[in-house]
């Protein structure tokens, strides 16, 4: 059984990784093309396959999931057609044998998945975006930047030209405002760097609006304080889909705190936590069609339909995702709903082919 098992592992590694290395090429050649669109400045070619080669964990994590779906497509029907899976059952290897002995190697991928995930796709993503910004914009100007960032906290409105990793800002905006809504102080700085507790912020000049006069100062140095940390501008440089697990759970609840909305945040958080369950749906659902409907079927047609049933599941969590935020019905049922689809369809097919 150890031999069965480390064959089917390998074919399905193999598959797998075939099938991801050719839907992760693709991507990246369409994101590079898109890059070139924002060439200007210090960010040339060079930078940009720099910017997407930082995000290239975050893609592999992205694919996992329809990689998987059809890697196993093609590893089960390789051998159903050369009738190894027939040899198998007659020697004795039931069908739930057989289901344990692909899920083996697919743990192993739901783990590499959720390390990528929590550890090292929001790290090179965020450099990825810190890398970007800094050389689109230059470090020393203040709301010129396309992609700069927006923050509120309290009567407070923040700017960032570029965030980046270990608690170093540029471009820095601070408005702040009175109960009544009226503007009452302007802040810009060049930069701020993390000094423990506090923010020290340099090059800073500040203009006050006190009734009819408007007063400016400047200085070279000036401590800043906020309840914001080094960490917690990680979080908000990035996307909510680009954030780890925990790192969506902390910055919800420093949203609810603020008295912000956090729904789509809490989207991308279950969206996260379920998707060791996606992709085990989506399994499932691979052996119901190879031991049901697809196992006599040509190696085009079952990669045709991979790619079908893959596209629709990420169809249906694309639709229901945003529909809880419009609607307000829990994400949590948004993201479920079609895993539990895919996992009764294949379950239903499994027991019927039994």
């Amino acid at each position: 059984m150890n031999k069965l098992s480390a064959y089917i592992s390998s074919k399905i590694f193999s598959s797998v990784f075939i099938v991801l290395l050719v839907i992760l090429g693709l991507d990246v050649l369409s994101a590079l093309i898109d890059q070139l669109g924002d060439l200007r400045n210090d960010y040339t070619l060079r930078q940009a396959f720099i910017y997407i080669g930082l995000t290239v964990p975050g893609r592999v994590n992205e694919f996992i999931p329809l990689s998987t779906f059809i890697g196993c497509l093609v590893a089960m029907g390789m051998l159903s057609s050369s009738s190894e899976i027939m040899v198998m059952r007659a020697s004795g290897v039931s069908l739930f044998q057989l289901i344990r002995l692909v899920f083996k190697p697919i743990l192993w991928l739901i783990l590499l998945s959720i390390v990528i995930a929590e550890l090292i796709s929001p790290v090179t993503d965020q450099w990825a975006t810190s890398h970007r910004d800094l050389q689109l914009s230059g470090s020393d100007q203040s709301l010129v930047s396309q992609s700069g960032l927006w923050h509120r906290e309290a009567d407070h409105f923040m700017h960032f030209n570029v965030i980046q990793p270990g608690g170093v800002l540029y471009g820095v905006t601070l408005f702040k405002f009175d109960t009544l809504g009226a503007l009452q102080q302007i802040l810009i700085a060049d930069r701020a760097s993390f000094q423990g507790k506090d923010w020290l912020l340099e090059t800073v000049k500040i203009t006050s609006f006190e009734g009819n006069d408007i007063t400016q100062d400047q200085f070279t140095t000036q401590f800043w304080a906020t309840q914001l940390t080094p960490k917690m501008l990680s979080y908000l440089s990035l996307d909510a889909s680009e954030l780890s697990p925990s790192g969506l759970f902390e910055y919800i609840t420093f949203l609810e705190q603020q008295g912000l909305d956090s729904k789509v945040y809490e989207l991308a958080f279950w969206q996260k936590c379920l998707h060791p369950l996606a992709i085990m749906s989506l399994v499932i659902i691979a052996l119901s069609f190879i031991f049901g409907p697809l196992r006599s079927s040509t190696m085009g047609y079952r990669i045709f339909i991979g790619v079908v049933v893959g596209i629709g599941f990420q169809f249906a969590q694309n639709l229901l995702g945003p529909s809880s935020l419009i609607y307000g019905f829990s994400p949590f049922y948004a993201v479920l709903s079609p895993i539990l689809l895919m996992s009764g369809l294949g379950l239903i097919l499994l027991y019927r082919a039994r």
